[in-house]
């Protein structure tokens, strides 16, 4: 059972109140993927790298059984995001952001990507995400995220992609102002009218939201406490991609509310080695013993 992800593939220059270090592995895909690898393979990755981006972070990715037959090398620089982390990790500053090689790009789903029965369109523009899923023939099931800055300059062309997704991953802040209300509840159930049977709502440190199709179909979600956070950058995505990897893992193409539970639990769960350590190197040694290992903890600290 195999998964396409589909978004950015990035170098980042991160600061934290701890350290700093640059020409990271980053990008929602890169992240994604290699979450979802620690369950399922192969991952067929969908991006564009410049002429700049290291052999390493390439070899890093194969080695995790994800295919690069999907990742487009072009001759001009990758695309590169700068930030810093302040005391509250919660807020970040970010410095530069070089769209570079994404300016111009257009995905291009290999033919064994384009059957896979998950596909995952991570945070990227709304005509990359409909680009990418024109060509993903063979998904049961379609998982999009997406971001405040999609939300304010693209907002029609990402109606059109709710209206064609099966799961929309979003984060607290993005659900309030794309839904326009105060209130989270009342923001998941409206982003649901926009098109997608499910959605999660992302809330950092305090776990998430899942909406499924009746109005008694709701999840809370704890998310796993850490002692402290090094690197939150990519937490997102690694959710997104735990999830999707879960799924694939147990064959759950068309899953139910109850299969989405699961999945939203071991996405959390993932998510949480992210924060670990700068950019992937947490989570690229993570195992599935590893993960149930956490999970059973988070079911000790939480039921009643």
């Amino acid at each position: 059972m195999s998964v396409v992800i589909a978004g950015t593939v990035a170098l980042d220059n991160v600061k934290t109140p701890q350290d700093a270090q640059d020409n990271l592995l980053g990008g929602s895909a890169s992240y994604a993927a290699l979450a979802a690898s620690i369950f399922t393979q192969p991952i067929h990755l969908v991006g564009i790298i410049g002429h700049d981006f290291p052999e390493a972070h390439l070899s890093l990715l194969s080695s995790k059984g994800i295919t690069l037959d999907g990742l487009e090398r072009s001759s001009g620089a990758s695309f590169t995001w700068t930030g810093e982390y302040h005391q509250d990790m919660n807020n970040r500053t970010t410095h530069a952001v070089g769209i570079n090689v994404l300016e111009s790009w257009a995905p291009k789903v290999s033919a064994d990507g384009a059957g896979a029965k998950i596909a995952v369109l991570a945070n990227m523009s709304p005509d990359n995400q409909l680009q990418t899923l024109e060509q993903c023939t063979g998904a049961d099931f379609v998982i999009a995220d997406t971001m405040d800055l999609w939300i304010s300059i693209a907002n029609e062309r990402l109606h059109d992609v709710l209206k064609k997704i099966d799961l929309l991953v979003i984060n607290d802040g993005e659900a309030k102002e794309f839904a326009r209300t105060t209130n989270l509840i009342e923001a998941g159930r409206k982003l649901q009218a926009k098109g997608p049977r499910f959605v999660v709502v992302k809330r950092g440190e305090h776990g998430s939201y899942l909406f499924g199709e009746k109005p008694e179909d709701f999840f809370s979600c704890s998310a796993y406490p850490l002692d402290s956070v090094f690197d939150p950058t990519g937490a997102g995505d690694s959710f997104l991609g735990g999830m999707a990897g879960w799924l694939s893992a147990n064959g759950k193409t068309k899953p139910t509310f109850d299969d989405l539970r699961s999945a939203v639990v071991h996405g959390s769960v993932t998510a949480s080695y992210t924060c670990e350590a700068f950019s992937t190197h947490k989570l690229q040694k993570v195992t599935k013993d590893d993960v149930a290992g956490r999970l059973a903890e988070l079911q000790k600290y939480t039921s009643f």
